[in-house]
C-alpha cells in the first residue's frame, strides 16, 4: 500500500515519542492522536510488526502496539534522532 511520507513520519514520530500506540479497528476514520487515516496507521504498524519492531495486542476493537528494542533502534535511525532521546515508556 502506498502511504504518503508525511503520514509515515507522523506515525513513526508518535510511536517513538510514546513507546506505545493505540489504534481503533475502524478503517474509515482518522486516528484520534494523529491527523492520519486509521488505515494508514494500521498498515504501517502491521509492517513494523512483521519485521519484529513492535508487538501487538488486540482487545475490544483496539490494537495496542508496543515498541521493541529493535524497533527503537530502527526508528531512531529512520527519524535521525540522537541516541540520548528515548521513548516515554523507558
Amino acid at each position: 500500500m502506498l502511504i504518503p511520507k508525511k503520514h509515515r513520519i507522523a506515525t513513526y514520530m508518535k510511536i517513538f515519542e510514546e513507546g506505545v500506540l493505540v489504534a481503533k479497528k475502524d478503517l474509515y476514520a482518522k486516528h484520534t492522536d494523529i491527523d492520519v487515516p486509521n488505515l494508514h496507521v494500521l498498515k504501517l504498524l502491521q509492517s513494523l510488526k512483521s519485521r519484529g519492531y513492535v508487538t501487538e495486542r488486540f482487545s475490544w476493537l483496539h490494537f495496542y502496539y508496543f515498541l521493541t528494542n529493535e524497533g527503537i533502534e530502527y526508528l531512531r535511525e529512520f527519524l535521525h534522532v540522537p541516541a540520548d532521546v528515548v521513548p516515554a515508556t523507558l
